[in-house]
């Protein structure tokens, strides 16, 4: 899920605001240098998503990479209040993970130091680091109907963890960074007049190619996971569908999907709709 960076006062600290593009694209530029020599990694097959991915950085490295950014959050926007709200993130968690960990029990989740916490903000929106620490705003806990729409983006969040979409976003990143090196070395050594024209044409070329494409389909991908995990859960799938329609409607205005890091709510509540027609069929 996504939203706009901004800062408000907590008392005297700041709010941590991120999205997962952001995220991603920071721990891919301190991981270039940091691990850049260590990085080691190709393709790899993901049993959860059923294809190979560009993997160049190891699941316990992004988890050191974004334990800042844990940190950072844990002590500039302050945990709820509500007991409940704690209560019904951290329910939501556990159950989410143990039914994704019987769906795939090599992926090693039960040695992951997960962490389940709602903080207090106004922001509707919810995210994950690699490491398996999901943050939930109570922006987003307030307008929840019951516990099967928490975990309808507990489910998301942790598809996200499962299908390794960090890893694989920072080696798009990584692979991004490097074609446009070598196309700023190969228009630095030429004649050409139109050299910065043509750069710009193949940075759109590479974010719209490479970068842009892969998120949306780890949202895809998360979304069906997540429906996965909400049935192995014994959580009600449709809830997902009410929650995902009310997003919508709160959403006045949305980019255009080809400009957009994440499918059209039209595009995504129908491919919901369609994996969760084939799960409860079976």
């Amino acid at each position: 899920m996504t939203a706009a960076r901004a800062v408000r006062p907590h008392g005297e600290r700041p709010t941590v605001r991120m999205t997962r593009r952001e995220l991603v694209q920071g721990l891919a530029s301190g991981a270039v240098v940091a691990f850049g020599g260590a990085a080691v990694g190709g393709c790899e097959q993901n049993p959860a998503l059923g294809r190979e991915q560009l993997v160049l950085v190891s699941d316990g490295a992004l988890a050191q990479l974004s334990a800042g950014v844990w940190h950072e959050a844990r002590a500039t926007t302050p945990e709820t209040r509500d007991r409940a709200a704690r209560a019904r993130v951290r329910r939501a968690g556990g159950r989410i993970v143990e039914a994704a960990h019987r769906f795939f029990p090599r992926r090693g989740l039960d040695s992951y130091d997960w962490e389940f916490v709602a903080f207090e903000d106004e922001q509707v929106n919810a995210w994950v680091l690699p490491g398996g620490k999901v943050g939930f705003y109570t922006g987003i806990l307030d307008i929840m109907d019951n516990d099967d729409q928490v975990a309808t983006v507990m489910g998301h969040e942790v598809g996200h963890v499962v299908g390794r979409h960090a890893a694989e976003r920072y080696s798009q990143q990584v692979l991004a960074q490097g074609m446009m090196v070598a196309a700023n070395v190969a228009l630095a050594s030429s004649d050409s007049r139109h050299s910065r024209e043509i750069a710009a044409v193949l940075g759109a070329g590479v974010t719209f190619g490479i970068v842009l494409p892969y998120s949306r389909r780890h949202e895809y991908e998360a979304d069906r996971l997540g429906v996965d995990f909400m049935l192995g859960a014994r959580y009600a799938a449709p809830e997902a569908l009410r929650f995902w329609e009310a997003m919508a409607a709160r959403s006045a205005r949305a980019p255009l999907e080809f400009m957009s890091t994440h499918p059209s709510d039209a595009n995504r509540i129908a491919a919901m709709h369609r994996h969760i027609a084939v799960r409860t069929a079976a």
